[in-house]
């Protein structure tokens, strides 16, 4: 791949004033409980994990069971989605593209075939590092405004390098449905590649048990949950020195 190597995830704004990703948040905006934020580590890692992604701008969607039409503020009335272009961003993409790429935005909004289903771009492109994807999901743990569901999905951001996007079903009909740039619409999370490789999934086991129990797993089993052996919040504790010593565990 003919690009210059780096470490980690790497956004290119292509809408200009879309909301830049950022890192999410543990306690998912201040959704979580206060006792959960402080002692359900994992709860706030999920949450934290990868960055926060807006839509590019407020857009309202309308689904008449039938047809899907869709508006944004500013803009009077709705009009029947088919595919359309970001407001305005083709005379200032083709203003910096190479002649062969003139007018090769992405649509922002398209009306899939499947009943109700809209795939939508955040205004961004990606570039992950060698052996590195994206999965594509709804925030971990923070609750959507209703109406509709992102579907998930793995892009190999390392070897395609293009749009950030995500096919959205809409669950509500005649009741407008908005999206707003305050709220995130997804969460980007990296994934080696070897994470999801058949090898690794295949590599599953099962042990029957208890009776398949070695010495040394009643051992972990009575360290990680006999009350006289833990205090409140001990997992988290000890999750969050490995991640701040990484190599603790190796060395011991």
């Amino acid at each position: 791949m003919a690009h210059d190597s780096f470490t980690g995830v790497r956004f290119y704004r292509v809408i200009p004033d879309a909301p830049a990703p950022g890192r999410a948040d543990r306690d998912a905006g201040g959704t979580i409980p206060a006792r959960g934020a402080r002692y359900c580590d994992a709860v706030t890692q999920a949450a934290a994990f990868g960055w926060w992604i807006y839509p590019p701008i407020e857009v309202s969607l309308y689904w008449d069971g039938q047809q899907i039409f869709w508006t944004w503020p500013g803009h009077d009335g709705w009009l029947e989605l088919d595919a359309a272009q970001f407001p305005g961003l083709r005379r200032t993409f083709n203003a910096t593209a190479p002649a062969d790429l003139k007018g090769a935005t992405p649509p922002f909004l398209t009306a899939l075939p499947e009943a109700g289903v809209v795939q939508l771009w955040t205004g961004l492109y990606a570039r992950t590092a060698p052996g590195w994807s994206l999965l594509l999901r709804s925030p971990a743990n923070l609750a959507t405004s209703g109406g509709y569901v992102p579907y998930e999905g793995i892009i190999e951001y390392d070897q395609w390098f293009g749009p950030v996007f995500t096919n959205i079903r809409l669950t509500r009909t005649d009741a407008p449905i908005r999206l707003r740039t305050d709220r995130p619409l997804l969460q980007a999370q990296p994934l080696p590649r070897i994470a999801y490789a058949e090898a690794t999934l295949d590599a599953m086991q099962l042990v029957p048990g208890p009776d398949a129990f070695t010495d040394a797993d009643w051992a972990d089993y009575a360290r990680s949950t006999m009350p006289d052996t833990r205090t409140i919040g001990q997992y988290a504790i000890a999750a969050r020195r490995r991640r701040k010593c990484p190599f603790e565990d190796a060395a011991a």
